[in-house]
């Protein structure tokens, strides 16, 4: 395995009790997570060389899924293999996991003006989030006319074809178009990875993640279980551009058929922004709270497995062919138009069920609209903004 260190290989016990760390402490989102992962792997544990944790970052960002979960997974894999990446995505994980579960099962208890008005403030608080988000992605990923007009064009389409059908369609619209302009470069080269993925493991990754993804539609009305996992599967598959683009997709997927209620969801979604490690996490919340069985516990645990296997199967699938792939400027382009669809994507789930669900009145508006200048002007932490919400509804609750 070549890192550029010469770093000696660890073991998923090491592996585990630093991502445990990483799960415990790290607040701010997927790119914050990314710094964490750079100050506590490359400059303190020196498990691999800058350029080559770019390398990393580069992929990770490139494919769909939980962006800092598979880097975070890829360098388990690099520090002790298949067991050093099953250690990391699991210590990584479980924390904020366990913390929206146990709030999924004492959620029902918070009533009278109190608790009532502590979930309408995460419901608003969602409001600022999702907006801070839709605003630097649009910044980093539309930064021309010609990606800032297929981010309205999906728009265009979810506005007539509304549902998971409606995102994927102006997904590969938005890839055709970026393919067409034709704006992607070659990209440079890096460090060097070297995983031990061989070629024919790879194969197997990508064969299994589109297998799951065409047959567990048509099999999924055999046992609610498996009618979970289909959705929280196709979810997790979809997802380009960061941890925020899940929410539009986990929204048709469990709020249109009715399992969850749009209020349940947006505080769910507003306690996902107060705890530590990936907002994927979210996916445990919604499967526990969920309507149908299963739910629960079991709920959670198979809604959260289903969630993040699609991004682990597609990094797994990609890592023997990237640095071949990388240097395609096809590729990139049709990313970049991907990616500028899912802006709009995300622009379109701030409207609904977002703003529509937690905006009741004015005095709703002005509290999501000083949390937002809190997180965008005064950049404070998502979870001290999401404290401030929660007051703050408590504190409209009990003036109301």
């Amino acid at each position: 395995m070549d890192t550029e260190t010469g770093a000696e290989k660890g073991t998923p016990g090491e592996v585990f009790a630093t991502f445990l760390k990483l799960g415990l402490t790290s607040f701010g989102g997927p790119i914050a997570h990314l710094g964490y992962f750079r100050d506590e792997i490359v400059t303190r544990r020196r498990w691999l060389s800058d350029h080559a944790y770019v390398d990393l970052v580069t992929l990770c960002q490139f494919l769909p899924g939980p962006a800092s979960s598979q880097v975070g997974f890829a360098l388990g894999m690099m520090r002790a293999g298949w067991l050093g990446a099953l250690a990391a995505f699991t210590a990584f994980t479980l924390p904020s996991a366990l913390a929206l579960l146990l709030f999924a099962m004492t959620a029902a208890s918070f009533t009278g003006p109190i608790g009532a008005g502590a979930l309408e403030g995460l419901k608003i608080v969602a409001v600022a989030i999702v907006a801070q988000a839709v605003l630097g992605m649009a910044r980093t990923l539309c930064p021309d006319r010609e990606r800032a007009a297929i981010a309205a064009g999906a728009v265009v389409v979810l506005a007539f074809a509304p549902g998971p059908l409606g995102m994927v369609c102006a997904i590969l619209l938005g890839a055709l178009a970026g393919l067409t302009l034709g704006r992607g470069e070659a990209a440079p080269v890096g460090g060097h990875v070297t995983m031990p993925v061989s070629r024919g493991q790879g194969l197997a990754a990508l064969l299994a993640f589109f297998a799951l993804l065409t047959l567990l539609p048509l099999v999924a009305d055999k046992a609610p279980a498996l009618d979970l996992i289909d959705s929280f599967y196709r979810a997790g598959a979809l997802v380009f551009g960061g941890g925020h683009v899940v929410l539009p997709l986990l929204q048709a997927e469990v709020v249109q058929p009715g399992w969850v209620t749009p209020g349940q969801f947006l505080a769910g979604y507003g306690a996902a922004q107060a705890v530590p490690g990936p907002l994927f996490t979210f996916a445990a919340y919604l499967g526990s709270v969920r309507g149908p069985a299963p739910n629960g516990v079991v709920g959670g645990a198979l809604a959260l497995a289903a969630v993040f296997l699609p991004g682990f199967l597609i990094l797994i699938g990609v890592l023997p062919f990237w640095d071949r792939f990388r240097a395609m400027t096809p590729a990139r382009s049709l990313m970049q138009g991907a990616n500028a669809a899912v802006v709009g994507i995300l622009g379109a789930a701030l409207y609904t069920p977002v703003f529509t669900s937690a905006i009741g009145g004015m005095r709703d508006f002005a509290l999501a609209l000083v949390c937002f200048v809190l997180l965008v002007a005064w950049k404070l932490a998502p979870w001290a903004v999401v404290v401030i919400a929660a007051l703050g509804g408590i504190g409209l609750a009990l003036t109301g």
